[in-house]
């Protein structure tokens, strides 16, 4: 049975609601004490999440949500940059999937192979080979 994947949840600091970590916006403080917002969602530091809409960037840049969350002051165009980051297409992406069927498998392997039928009538012509010899040696 196909063991299905676990969808990392994130929290708004702004609003408080749970998302999916790739729709929420990640603003990072780096180690070196920098404060941006994170697109890939792998830059290191200390993380906080705000969800897209207009509503919740402006609470948690004015409430100074944000900036409580990061331990840090937030840089003069951090705002514009958070509403930058809102206005991307976060619709999230089908996984590409290639159905194949047992025919295109068999087929493959038979050209990989060659056209005489595949790895096993090779073997079973080495055994009978080896058969052969076996008797006759006898």
């Amino acid at each position: 049975m196909p063991r299905v994947r676990r969808i990392p949840q994130r929290q708004c600091v702004a609003c408080g609601r749970t998302r999916g970590k790739r729709e929420m916006i990640r603003v990072v403080r780096t180690p070196s004490g920098d404060v941006r917002v994170d697109v890939t969602g792998k830059l290191a530091g200390r993380g906080a999440y705000v969800c897209p809409e207009p509503s919740c960037i402006d609470r948690a840049v004015r409430d100074g949500r944000l900036a409580g969350a990061l331990e840090l002051p937030l840089p003069d165009g951090l705002r514009a940059a958070l509403t930058e980051a809102a206005s991307r297409d976060t619709t999230p992406r089908a996984p590409v999937v290639r159905r194949v069927s047992l025919q295109q498998v068999l087929e493959a392997r038979r050209g990989e192979t060659g056209e005489g039928g595949g790895r096993r009538s090779g073997r079973t012509s080495d055994r009978a080979s080896l058969g052969s010899e076996t008797e006759g040696s006898s």
